[in-house]
């Protein structure tokens, strides 16, 4: 059974920077495709923002890129998105997915 555990979103002004970790039990780490999504308020649509695949091949949206960096760490079974210069438009739930799994979803909030 695959488990992914969110955490580390929040509130921020925009310029801030935020990272969100995602704990994963259940595959094989090291060699996981995984992903970060987001979706946005009223949007039924969940948003790819960045990927890894097969452990090793990052990618990321071209509305991301430049700004957001997936990482791992392969000890903790973690992966983890750091989010620099947000802009109110990144407000939304950011998940965390792996192998047809979603967590739960963390909040990220860019106002003020």
């Amino acid at each position: 059974q695959v488990d992914l555990v969110e955490s580390g979103g929040g509130s921020v002004q925009p310029g801030g920077s935020l990272r969100l970790s995602c704990a994963a039990s259940g595959i094989t780490f090291s060699l996981a495709t995984m992903g970060w999504y987001r979706q946005a308020p009223g949007n039924r649509r969940c948003e790819l923002v960045a990927s890894i695949k097969s452990g090793t091949n990052i990618t990321y949206s071209d509305s991301v890129a430049g700004r957001f960096t997936l990482s791992k760490d392969n000890a903790k079974n973690t992966v983890y998105l750091q989010m620099n210069d947000l802009k109110p438009e990144h407000t939304a739930v950011y998940y965390c997915h792996a192998y047809a799994s979603w967590g739960q979803g963390t909040q990220v909030t860019v106002s003020g």
